[in-house]
């Protein structure tokens, strides 16, 4: 049986909950960071391909009507 008070072991359960929750924030804190991080490479990554994408239409473009034609014959 233990030797401690009732108001020991709340006092020490009390303590077991502060450390915890200073382990909680600091690893909310950094999954944080890891989001703003992965949204900001997201989101240069969805430019990037909205660019290709522009180029590859742009290129479409360019293409000559007669290979639609003959793809059409055929």
């Amino acid at each position: 049986m233990s030797n401690q008070t009732p108001i020991d072991q709340i006092a020490e359960r009390v303590e077991r909950l502060l450390v915890r929750y200073e382990e909680l924030q600091r690893t909310n804190a950094l999954l944080a960071a890891q989001v703003e991080t992965l949204t900001t490479e997201r989101d240069a990554l969805k430019s990037r391909l909205g660019a290709a994408r522009a180029r590859v239409d742009a290129l479409l473009e360019r293409l000559p009507d007669t290979l639609a034609t003959q793809k059409d014959a055929t």
